[in-house]
């Protein structure tokens, strides 16, 4: 018997409901009927477009409301980012909001009804949490001022939370210690891009994985961190037979399964393996002179810049004082001297004396004095310093590296470089960031359809909420700083506040902001979205520092968090599909999503949250005079924020109003209808608790698309990322066109003539110098220019040694995102990886006694966890190298992490922490 076969396209079916895509797939015919049948099962359900809660590749999802609930999602077939695929996280989209242990009411600590804070939890009504919080927060703001204050942001607000927590610290406040958690994964970049381009966020898309025939991973393990990314590179290379991959790792991962090539390497031997690279690529005149010419010049910066760590060991524990030392000084290694061009200077001490904001300080070079810098990088020397397989031959590593030239330089090849963690969290981030440009813009193969140097982000909105919107400690909505006065009275303008509101000084980034809480320089910390005392490095310290009776924390969350411990009062918060949102990717795609369901218990929204506590302060609470420690800027009393309130009433805003009616029900806000007439969901967990008759997500948004327009960074409007059609839009979005490649003239509006432009306003006057110093400090300006770097090696600040042997390396498994406190509330992913193990190799482990299964003890001079040992799957890791994943609640890896950071973009390095390993007793 012969049966026909329907033939269905690939979107069909995934747009079929499961029971159909099954049929279709193993070849049963269906009938019209049975197809009605189907539909008529799901007919309860409506499917409304979202997208996906977890990394930043930003799939767009298909989610399901059945009885005001969410109970499927799946993905959606008209997302251009993941066409219909989600990642083993992603299918779990609805079960991670209905944990059985989800928060839905403040819990407060208390004892005889009132706040102590040795107190036991108790529920509270939303009135009494936000109450005393206003009280802690008014007792250390009238002591310390803006300084006192501060939250802890995320890469996981959606946009208008960000917005709103961006204006209530730096317009309310007047304070600018507000940092994400995406400083911990991806500020390197971040100054990368400023410092290279004058301008923030990549100049390529994901479409490129389809146009290109090579692409290189440096420290970026894309199957297990991007898995649908991931999926894209796959068919890439399994449709298209001349793609290569290659994985340049330190140690070998999920990603080497499918590469042609991994290089695995010692921990920073990726700054020497890019320096051989740019030496390669001049040696063999292989730069593409016309767009070099045209559109860079070359740069250096400072050296000697320390480490990121305090520079006392007053607060270090008595095993961290000898590195904590460095901070101050390092004797230079034989290497590093060489390296550096001052092989004189070997096996002296070097004093640290760049750290803190003069480590960014740059100046332009000549292109002999680039070529001079690179030069002691030759396959010889490069190959020493950066090998990082012990049992691997110097003469096989030595092939990769020249083979790994030759792929660059290669004419034929389209190439794109991506990175993630294992650049970015890197004691040097910065800087490898820089040096990734520099190879592509020697080349000329940037900017580019199938070419160009494309960094990833690990949260869904790092990019949309941390970045564009200005949620770190430096920043302003849309690449404006606020050290910078033009772009502070821009924000005034815009903010409808008067001149001198926003603080010119520069806030605490989130490590400092911890450190803040333990030198009792920061007594109230707000966080949100986030789970601090997990993630954070070397944690031991921060958990003693929120319980210092004289801090108030607060905890806003879904769940109760390892965080929830150590805080004092604990906000339960709405989750993604409960709310009204956009999300931002590292493709620059916006993404907006209506709300689907509504929070469970008194459950609010992070935006309803801090509105609330806005109207519990006054304008006179916060914009009379203040002080600022080390304030100094020009128009400025020293330490002192002048007072604003003279100014503010001319403007009508009276003393005695709060920063809610200052910041948020401002008139043209509440013009702003709710519901929204031209949309189709009409429940709002922001509006509803205080039945509100305007749109606060649309008002905020329409108020900070004003910043972004005309600037590069232009947005469409809220409705059109609303509606049902609208898979995002790559920005800048001019005249309702997406922007595919930024700096290129045949896609980027911004550009009118000579091809590309590189027209990023930040860093663009810059002195003369060359590779140890500035020569001529007058500023010459480089509009429309890149810079490349000329970036030296640089060792860890801890190596393993005799006590301490082993290098530890930490990150994230396929299973679960980040520190668990979502995915480990879904049945399915806890059972698929209940546990974080210690990779090893196996002759370390037999070398100590261990085998697979046993549990034991990883120790730095931070702490020690335990962990069940793995030597035989998933990660495989050369002698010397171990690793664990920060997920499992049950294994606090970051208690061992060192808390060395990049002293320009202060993220700190989780790859390289000196450990032992024991059997646990």
């Amino acid at each position: 018997m012969t049966i026909n076969n329907p033939q269905v396209k690939r979107r069909d079916l995934l747009k079929a409901g499961v029971a159909a895509s099954a049929a279709m797939t193993v070849g049963i015919p269906l009938s019209e009927v049975a197809r009605a049948a189907i539909q008529s099962s799901e007919g309860e359900i409506v499917w409304t477009k979202g997208v996906c809660r977890f990394c930043g590749t930003g799939c767009g999802l298909q989610v399901g409301v059945k009885d005001g609930r969410v109970v499927a999602t799946k993905g959606d077939p008209d997302a251009p980012v993941n066409r219909g695929l989600n990642c083993i996280k992603g299918y779990f989209n609805a079960k991670i909001l209905y944990g059985k242990d989800r928060l839905t009411q403040p819990l407060m600590r208390r004892t005889n009804g009132k706040f102590d804070k040795n107190g036991k939890f108790e529920a509270v009504t939303w009135d009494e949490a936000l109450t005393e919080m206003a009280n802690q927060f008014k007792r250390v703001y009238k002591e310390k001022g803006p300084t006192g204050v501060a939250i802890l942001g995320s890469g996981q607000y959606t946009i208008p939370e960000a917005y709103a927590a961006s204006k209530l610290v730096k317009a309310g406040w007047r304070s600018n210690n507000l940092d994400p958690n995406a400083r911990l994964c991806m500020a390197s970049a971040v100054v990368g891009f400023y410092q290279v381009f004058g301008i923030d966020e990549p100049a390529n898309n994901y479409s490129d994985i389809e146009k290109c025939n090579t692409m290189v991973l440096w420290g970026n393990n894309m199957a297990e961190a991007h898995p649908v990314l991931w999926s894209r590179v796959a068919d890439r290379k399994l449709t298209h037979k001349e793609t290569k991959i290659i994985n340049l790792t330190t140690y070998k991962n999920m990603s080497s399964n499918m590469a042609d090539e991994t290089i695995i390497f010692a921990p920073n031997g990726d700054l020497a393996i890019l320096n051989y690279i740019l030496r390669e690529i001049v040696h063999r005149d292989a730069i593409d002179h016309d767009f070099v010419n045209k559109h860079c010049i070359f740069a250096a910066g400072a050296m000697d810049i320390g480490y990121g760590m305090r520079p006392t060991d007053k607060y270090a524990f008595p095993k961290e004082k000898d590195i904590q030392a460095k901070q101050n000084a390092i004797i230079l290694s034989k290497e590093e001297a060489i390296a550096q061009g001052r092989p004189e200077m070997a096996g002296k001490e070097v004093k640290q004396t760049q750290q803190g904001g003069k480590a960014g300080a740059h100046w332009s070079i000549s292109f002999e004095d680039f070529k001079k810098g690179v030069e002691p990088y030759t396959l010889d020397f490069t190959a020493q310093i950066a090998k990082g397989d012990p049992d691997e031959s110097l003469e096989d590593f030595k092939k990769k590296l020249k083979n790994l030239a030759d792929i660059y330089i290669d004419k034929k090849n389209d190439i794109l470089s991506f990175w993630c963690m294992g650049f970015n969290q890197h004691q040097r981030g910065v800087w490898v960031n820089e040096q990734i440009y520099s190879v592509h813009l020697l080349l000329g193969k940037h900017a580019r359809p199938g070419n160009g140097a494309f960094s990833l982000t690990g949260q869904p909105s790092a990019c949309g909420s941390a970045r564009e919107v200005g949620t770190f400690c430096h920043r302003l909505p849309s690449d404006l700083l606020v050290a910078q006065k033009p772009a502070r009275v821009k924000s005034e303008k815009i903010w409808g506040i008067p001149e001198k509101t926003i603080n010119p000084k520069v806030g605490r980034a989130y490590m400092e902001i911890l450190r803040g809480m333990e030198d009792n320089s920061i007594n109230f910390v707000w966080t949100q979205v986030i789970n601090p005392f997990q993630a954070a490095p070397n944690s031991n310290h921060w958990l003693k520092a929120a319980r210092h009776p004289e801090n108030f924390v607060v905890i806003a969350d879904a769940y109760p968090t390892f965080s929830c411990q150590y805080a004092d009062l604990i906000l339960p918060a709405a989750m993604i599909f409960e709310k009204w949102g956009l999300y931002g990717n590292a493709e620059r795609r916006t993404q907006g999503w209506q709300q689907m369901a509504n929070p469970p218990g008194e459950a609010r929204t992070d935006l309803w949250m801090m509105m609330e506590f806005s109207k519990r302060l006054q304008v006179k609470d916060c914009w009379g005079e203040q002080p600022v420690p080390g304030l100094k800027v020009e128009g400025y009393t020293d330490g002192k924020l002048p007072s604003v309130l003279d100014e503010a009433e001319k403007m009508g805003i009276k003393p005695d109003m709060t920063l809610y009616d200052v910041l948020f029900a401002r008139p043209d806000n509440l013009k702003v209808a709710w519901p929204d007439p031209d949309l189709v969901s009409k429940i709002n967990s922001t509006t509803a608790p205080g039945n509100l008759n305007w749109f606060p997500e649309k008002a905020l948004f329409n108020e900070y698309r004003k910043f972004t327009l005309g600037d590069g960074h232009d947005l469409a409007d809220f409705t059109t990322y609303m509606n049902s059609e609208t898979r995002g839009l790559i920005w800048p979005v001019v005249n309702g066109k997406e922007t595919l490649y930024r700096f290129n003239q045949d896609y980027d509006p911004y550009v009118k003539e000579g091809g590309y432009a590189f027209y990023g306003k930040l860093f663009k006057a810059i002195p003369t110098g060359n590779l140890f110093g500035v020569t001529d400090p007058k500023p010459v300006p480089l509009p429309n220019k890149a810079k490349i770097f000329f970036r030296p090696y640089a060792a860890p600040v801890e190596q393993p040694d005799k006590e301490y042997d082993l290098w530890l390396c930490t990150g994230r498994i396929l299973e679960h995102w980040h520190t668990g406190s979502m995915t480990m509330r879904v049945p399915e992913l806890e059972r698929a990886q209940a546990n974080s193990f210690l990779y090893m190799n196996p002759k370390d482990a037999e070398k100590r006694g261990l085998k697979n299964g046993d549990v034991a003890v990883c120790e730095s001079r931070r702490g020690q966890v335990k962990a069940i040992v793995q030597t035989n799957q998933r990660n495989f890791m050369p002698r010397g190298m171990t690793w664990l994943a920060f997920f499992d609640r049950k294994v606090q890896t970051n208690q061992v992490v060192i808390d060395a950071t990049d002293p320009i973009s202060e993220e700190p390095d989780f790859k390289k922490s000196a450990v032992k390993v024991y059997k646990a007793q």
